[in-house]
């Protein structure tokens, strides 16, 4: 995770952060979450129904499991102002769910700074534009603008 001083954001706006790891999205990961969320629905959870009666060939994640996928991916990839005491994820201003992701590929989160304020004193928001890549589609996953807040001592 990059470290850097307050006064060097500016200097990264507009800029590729970094590119996360492949993170494999699994059968057993997609069926835990319809449990969480109560989501059921065949495309999900029946591998079978799914590969027979969907274009996608199988089961795909939820869209929102491969959202939250974005707080695992950002984890070695974002920026880290000096001084922080704690990150906050503050929301999206957009998202936009574009591929499927098929049970058993992987994907990866690509974040580049769009923007980064000083709110209040010791309280930076920083905003990254997101892509979600599918390994091996040409197509991303997913696109947003997701809000951070880190707290600084």
């Amino acid at each position: 995770m990059p470290v850097l001083k307050k006064d060097e954001l500016a200097a990264r706006i507009g800029q590729e952060i970094g590119v996360s790891d492949w993170t494999q999205i699994t059968q057993e990961q997609i069926n835990t979450f319809a449990e969480v969320t109560d989501d059921h629905q065949f495309i999900h959870i029946d591998p079978e129904r799914a590969a027979k009666e969907t274009p996608f060939g199988g089961t795909i994640a939820h869209g929102f499991l491969t959202l939250s996928m974005l707080s695992s991916l950002a984890a070695d990839t974002t920026l880290v102002i000096d001084g922080i005491v704690m990150g906050i994820n503050y929301g999206f201003e957009k998202v936009r769910f574009l591929t499927p992701v098929r049970a058993g590929r992987k994907i990866r989160g690509r974040f580049k700074l769009a923007d980064a304020v000083e709110r209040n004193p010791g309280q930076w928001m920083l905003k990254y534009d997101v892509t979600v890549e599918i390994e091996g589609e040409d197509k991303p996953a997913l696109m947003a603008q997701w809000l951070t807040l880190q707290i600084l001592g």
